[in-house]
């Protein structure tokens, strides 16, 4: 039958506040740091979640567990740093603080195969992975040849070929596996620390990264032809893979091998916490900026609310197409450059632009800044050795006025090198380094709540627990009283 909902989430707070009084009436039995997880999930509203799900139960049958509770379960195994399901299940049984949080009975707490059931509901798919599990083999990602550097790409598409692709590609969330993780997301955290005023979604600033997900040790593969049986060893026939959404990709900061995902995470860079707005879990071999542009065009589809109106990015992005599709959407790039792409041009036959932004002369002199006109979107530099009392002190003087060559730098002629603030501003550098926050956030989620010790074995899996950890994120920076409320309903009188 239908889950039996608890009415409310006041209903859910007096029963913690029942239960507490019965089996922990001194307060100061449960430590400091326990009550501050006590007082973030007591406060925590999951009634969206009963009201999603409630058509994925049966009208027949026993009455299953309430699915908020499920929910608030799963956070808290994390939150606590529970990483299996078998074990929290046991834990469930044997402390009563858990169950009593979780919004169960003690002595009454789910078992391993309904927290499973549970998870299944929350994937809107038969299939348990994104990607059949027969598939060629992919091409293996070369080894960089120094230390630290990022693999190159294996994609036979460029940036300029993916971008208008996806351009034009209208996503539908209804369409995703993981859609109703998202709504639940979404509308409980996401729209919460918006009105918290923790993301400003109208005017976006985002900070985007990939980062390794291992997911097992090796990849696991096996024939489905007989080529072997006919003395062929090195044949290029489909395989089944057992997880086909991962391959094997370089991770450039441990320098080594790994099987598994490329996590993209995009961040509110201007949030104080590093927020988390939308990830994407890519084939551990695709490139950066491949994953930033499979990520963000999906989360302009499923989150059309939010306006982005910057861009923080690394070197890895640094692609003429990602400029110009900025310019096209009111959106001002903050993006590394990528030396190996080239950074000195030509520019009006006698001079170049350095890495920074700034015309050289052919002097070797760079010029300095003489204004900006941003309704022209242009840049304009002056000779560093040109006095409007003296003139021109350069021996080769590139004009005879006394106010020296001046040199307009427009943004239509080359928007990778010409930006507006210039990259050599302060403006420039305040916000990119903002960029970082998109690291600090990816380290919250495989240090702080061990992603990756979650040891799944399907990509619906994954992206459950990467998902509560995200609301998890969300949760620890809200901001809660000083001092505890639930605390001293407790010393009350019953």
């Amino acid at each position: 039958m239908l889950p039996v909902n608890c009415g409310s989430h006041s209903d859910y707070q007096n029963f913690v506040i029942k239960n507490l009084r019965k089996y922990y009436p001194n307060p100061d039995a449960i430590a400091r740091s326990t009550w501050d997880i006590i007082e973030r999930f007591w406060t925590l509203d999951l009634s969206y979640t009963d009201v999603l799900l409630r058509d994925k139960y049966s009208k027949f049958g026993p009455a299953p567990r309430i699915p908020s509770c499920m929910q608030r379960s799963y956070l808290l195994s994390i939150d606590f740093k529970v990483t299996s399901i078998t074990d929290w299940a046991a834990q469930l049984k044997i402390n009563p603080l858990y169950a009593i949080l979780s919004g169960f009975e003690v002595g009454n707490t789910p078992g391993v195969g309904t927290f499973y059931d549970f998870f299944d509901r929350l994937w809107d798919s038969d299939d348990n992975n994104l990607s059949s599990h027969i598939h060629p083999l992919k091409t293996k990602v070369k080894k960089p040849k120094y230390n630290g550097a990022k693999a190159e790409p294996v994609e036979n598409v460029t940036v300029a070929e993916l971008l208008p692709q996806l351009e034009n590609t209208s996503f539908s969330s209804k369409e995703q596996p993981y859609h109703s993780l998202l709504q639940i997301y979404k509308n409980e955290f996401l729209d919460v620390s918006v009105s918290k005023g923790l993301i400003t979604k109208d005017s976006l600033a985002i900070a985007g990264d990939g980062t390794p997900v291992v997911s097992s040790h090796r990849m696991r593969s096996h024939r489905i032809c007989d080529c072997a049986e006919k003395g062929i060893s090195d044949c290029n026939c489909d395989r089944y893979f057992s997880q086909p959404d991962c391959d094997i990709g370089w991770d450039s900061s441990r320098d080594c091998w790994y099987h598994g995902y490329d996590l993209y995470m995009l961040v509110a860079s201007d949030s104080e916490s590093d927020l988390p707005v939308f990830p994407f879990l890519n084939p551990a071999s695709k490139h950066d900026s491949h994953c930033f542009l499979e990520t963000f065009f999906r989360m302009k589809s499923f989150l059309p609310d939010f306006n982005v109106t910057k861009l923080l990015l690394d070197s890895a992005h640094d692609a003429m197409p990602i400029y110009e599709y900025c310019k096209r959407g009111n959106i001002v790039p903050f993006i590394d450059l990528n030396k190996k792409r080239g950074i000195k041009v030509k520019y009006k036959n006698d001079f170049t632009i350095g890495k920074d932004g700034v015309p050289v002369c052919k002097e070797g002199l760079r010029m300095n800044h003489d204004g900006c006109e941003p309704s022209k979107h242009r840049l304009k530099f002056r000779c560093p050795l040109s006095s409007r009392k003296h003139g021109c002190s350069c021996e080769h003087p590139c004009s005879d006025s006394k106010y020296g060559r001046t040199v307009h730098l427009a943004m239509k002629d080359n928007p990778r090198l010409i930006n507006i603030p210039p990259r050599d501003s302060e403006e420039w550098k305040t916000e990119f380094n903002a960029r970082t926050s998109a690291e600090r956030s990816n380290k919250r989620e495989k240090l702080d709540f061990k992603l990756e010790d979650g040891r799944h074995r399907s990509t619906k899996m994954w992206y459950c627990r990467l998902y509560h950890i995200m609301m998890l994120q969300h949760l620890d920076a809200w901001d809660l009283p000083y001092e505890s409320a639930l605390r001293k309903l407790i010393l009350q009188t019953a």
